[in-house]
Formats: structure tokens, sequence, C-alpha cells
């Protein structure tokens, strides 16, 4: 027998099985970047649409990217407190409008913006919780630098993900006056695995899987950005509004933030509705301008932060 034929036989088998492996491995990875990717809708009204004034503008973010936003002057002259908001997964800036007008009456100039990969942002590579952390860093950066807006009162209003990237944010900086935190889940992995199960994909061996390449895909470890731990390191106030009737993050996970909070300023706001509709929120609208108002100390308001709950 001749057996370097069988030598060179046996690699060239292993070698085939290994391409082969590595060709379902690479099709695994597209495949589980496809399954997350976030839909890219654009907006069909403006704040224009509200009887509001506005301007569009282009923000410079990271990976020279360029982010699309609605700048909202705020209704009086001279310095005002200003807000950055953000939108959820898979949405854009249009569906945070509802918050334009009663938040443009209580005095406030508004930034609303489309992340990277939403609305009419650019295109980037991938979406994550951690790239809107970047998008909402640039949007306050450019917020402090417009005319009428004081620098020293500018805040974050965040939804779902941007609810999370708000409070990732705001724990690397100090200078966010204030964080409305809207529908934000506790952990990524939790979030994820039961997105996971919704679409009937086991944890083992699947699963497990998936989030290990998620976090190599956008280079974080879950534990480091999760909402639950990111949120003590928040120096400023955090009012956490959440929905009773929330499927999609259950209000478990709102009163854990909560209580992982502590004694910091701030409060639990419980607001009928789901994860995307708040059917009182126009009502209990005042509570949220109210927290805004103490955190930025607006003329007329009472210092100091108490819990709503």
């Amino acid at each position: 027998m001749d057996h370097n034929l069988f030598d060179i036989s046996a690699v060239t088998s292993l070698a085939t099985i290994l391409a082969g492996c590595g060709l379902a491995l690479a099709a695994f990875h597209a495949l589980i970047r496809w399954s997350l990717r976030a839909p890219k809708v654009a907006e069909r009204s403006t704040p224009g649409t509200l009887g509001l004034p506005y301007m569009e503008a282009h923000i410079a973010t990271a990976n020279g990217k360029q982010l699309f936003a609605w700048f909202v002057p705020a209704p009086a002259q001279g310095p005002a407190p200003a807000l950055a908001v953000v939108h959820g997964w898979g949405g854009n800036m249009e569906t945070m409008l509802p918050l334009a007008l009663p938040l443009h009456r209580a005095g406030y100039a508004l930034l609303f913006f489309d992340a990277r990969s939403h609305g009419r942002s650019d295109q980037d590579s991938f979406s994550s919780m951690p790239r809107f952390a970047e998008d909402l860093d640039h949007a306050l950066d450019w917020l402090k630098w417009q005319p009428g807006v004081d620098p020293q009162r500018v805040g974050a209003v965040g939804h779902s993900v941007g609810a999370a990237a708000a409070l990732l944010a705001a724990s690397r900086r100090d200078d966010v006056a204030a964080v409305v935190s809207i529908a934000a889940f506790s952990h990524p992995q939790t979030m994820m695995r039961r997105l996971l199960a919704s679409w009937h994909v086991p944890y083992v061996p699947f699963g497990w899987y998936v989030l290990l390449y998620v976090q190599h895909v956008i280079g974080h470890r879950f534990d480091d950005i999760a909402p639950i731990n990111t949120i003590v390191r928040v120096r400023s106030p955090v009012l956490l509004v959440h929905g009773t009737e929330d499927v999609t993050v259950p209000v478990a996970e709102a009163e854990a933030l909560h209580a992982r909070r502590g004694e910091k300023r701030g409060g639990l706001l419980l607001v009928k509705g789901s994860h995307d509709s708040y059917e009182e929120l126009d009502s209990q609208i005042g509570d949220v301008v109210y927290f805004l108002d103490r955190a930025n100390n607006v003329e007329g308001s009472i210092e100091g932060l108490c819990e709503t709950s």
C-alpha cells in the first residue's frame, strides 16, 4: 500500500471537511446579522406637520458617517434647556414626535435624530446599542453649540434601545443634565434571549452562540453595557418611564432598574400602555416635564428630586 497516497487523501478529506465547516459557519454568521438587522424606514411627517418651527441638520458621527436630524428651537429667546431625543431599534425620529409639542411648550429646544442605519441617516456596517450611544454623544455635543441653547442644561430622552443608549452615554460623561429613559430593558442578554425564544430558536445549541457572536461583532460584553449596570454610574437625575402592559420589555425590568438605581435622584413613572404605545402618556407628560424642570433648575420649579411612581 502506498502510505503517502493514503496520507494525501486523508489530508485532502480533512481540508474539505474544514472548508465545509468554515463555509457553514460563515453562512450562519451571515444569517445572524441578516436576522438582527434593523429595518431602515424614512420619516413621512416632520415637526412642521405639528406646526413647530424646525431646521434640518446633518451631524457628523463615528466612522465618518452623518446623522440626519431635526432641530426645534426653544419657543423663547435666551439660553434655554435642550433635549436630544433618540428612537428605538428599527424606528426613526418620527416615532418620537408625540413628545415634541408638550416639551416645546414647556420651553425646551429639541434635537430629534436618526441613529446610523435608521431613517435618513447614513448606513453603517451594523447597528448596535453602543453605536446608538456614540450617535447620541455626537448629537449632544452638536446641540450644546446651538444658538439659544444653554450648554449646561442639555439632557437626553431615549426609547427602548435608545433609552439603554442614553443610560450608557450618560454613564460615561458628566455633562448630561437629565435622562428620561422610556421602556429600557435591564440587560441585552435577557432581551435577546426573549427575542430568540419568540423565534423558537433553542438556546442550546444555537442561542448561546448567537449571543457570543453578537458580543464579538459589537466589540462589547453585554455585562459592560447593560442598563442594570450603567444606571448606577449615571450622575445626572434619571426618570424611568415604562408601560404597565409592555410585553416586549416587562415592567419588572423597569422596577429592577429603579431598585438598582437606589437613592440617587430620579424616579419611576408607570404609564398605561405597551412598548410602543402609551395611551395615557399625554395625561402624564406633566410629570416628565416636572422632572426635567427640576433637573434643569427651571424657574418656578422645586430643587431636589423625589420619586414618581
